[in-house]
């Protein structure tokens, strides 16, 4: 392991689990300047167009429609698709997920996990389908591609629509391409904490004309016309700020990337002895978004964390608690594998900003302790 400064030496601004990239000022502020000079400041304006074009372009899909966050996107897709009673979900996951579909009164239904991939368990969902039963919904957790043809084929035998939660897997590759192409809708978050980022803000993928065509007029109040709306819809529209910062980071997100698989891959190197790491899809592509980490015990990962936040260094415990453990839900189910990860798991500091000085003490505190 390369040698590394005593925690001592940490400077004084604390290091958070990630950290928001901000584009060149000058660049965001000239588009800045074209929206004062059109004064088109939402409704579908001319830079969420551009955005929305070239982030299909690179992303490889074939309609991204653009909305004000990413929750709102899901809540969207749940509409846009119709669904109704229970959906077959992960507790292994952002709370956001659960929350969402409860909010549009569907009941989550959970199949437990994987505990290498820590993706929904394919094998798990299909004794959980009932008659009241409309979607599956699961997540490619960590940006780590689902099984994705196992579940299609449980889809179609019993006729279930997929919505996938694609939150952490902006530009990764399944096969060759984009994995948000899987399933009836494929869902984006542009929190400023991402990859990607928006500020705020997230997209909804899908191949199907007549669903997208839907989706652009639930994002707007089900508005078609000057004079005509057609069925309830709501504001889920992205704005022109929004959209600039997004040109922005888009254009410099290769170098982003880059700058994250350094950080990543150093984990990767100094701790593979130490803990274990999420057993990554052989099929897929990596993004570099997160770096979970799983402990032996709870007890240690408390102790760890316990630690690095004396040094002012703060990793988040992603995710937990798990799902299956909110109060809020009539459905009582639990998920064994899920708890049980949820409890050792945590995600270390990555992000570009991130100095090789500041890693070196993050897994430094981590190697003392275990060894």
């Amino acid at each position: 392991m390369p040698s590394a400064p005593t925690p001592q030496s940490l400077p004084p601004a604390p290091i958070q689990v990630t950290k928001a990239y901000l584009p060149d000022k000058e660049k965001y502020k000239g588009y800045i300047d074209t929206i004062y000079e059109s004064g088109w400041l939402t409704n579908n304006g001319p830079l969420v167009k551009q955005l929305e074009q070239r982030l299909q372009e690179y992303l490889g899909v074939k309609h991204l429609i653009l909305v004000s966050n990413g929750t709102l996107a899901l809540q969207v897709a749940y509409k846009a698709l119709d669904l109704q009673g229970e959906v077959i979900t992960t507790p292994f996951s952002f709370v956001a997920t659960t929350s969402s579909l409860a909010w549009e009164g569907l009941t989550p239904i959970f199949a437990d996990i994987d505990p290498n991939t820590l993706n929904m368990n394919p094998a798990n969902i299909e004794p959980l389908i009932t008659s009241r039963t409309s979607a599956i919904l699961p997540v490619h957790v960590f940006g780590n591609p689902c099984e994705v043809e196992a579940i299609q084929q449980i889809a179609q035998r019993h006729n279930l629509k997929v919505i996938y939660d694609a939150a952490h897997a902006f530009g990764v590759q399944y096969k060759g391409e984009s994995i948000l192409n899987y399933g009836d809708i494929s869902t984006l978050s542009f929190h400023a904490t991402k990859l990607f980022h928006t500020i705020e803000g997230g997209a909804l993928i899908t191949n199907d004309d007549k669903v997208a065509a839907r989706v652009r007029k639930l994002i707007n109040f089900g508005i078609i016309g000057p004079d005509q709306i057609d069925g309830v819809g709501i504001n889920a529209k992205m704005n022109e700020f929004q959209a600039a910062m997004g040109l922005c980071v888009l254009d410099e997100i290769q170098e982003i990337m880059t700058l994250r698989k350094h950080v990543w891959q150093r984990y990767r190197d100094t701790l593979q002895s130490e803990v274990q790491f999420q057993e990554l899809n052989a099929n897929g592509t990596q993004n570099y978004s997160y770096f979970p980490v799983v402990f032996k015990t709870e007890q240690q990962l408390l102790e760890v964390q316990g630690k690095l936040n004396q040094a002012n260094i703060y990793p988040r415990r992603y995710f937990y608690p798990s799902l299956d453990n909110l109060d809020y839900l009539e459905a009582k189910q639990t998920c064994n594998v899920s708890r049980d990860i949820a409890s050792r798991i945590l995600c270390l500091p990555i992000f570009p900003a991130l100095e090789q000085q500041q890693q070196n003490i993050i897994i430094t505190i981590i190697c003392e302790y275990l060894s």
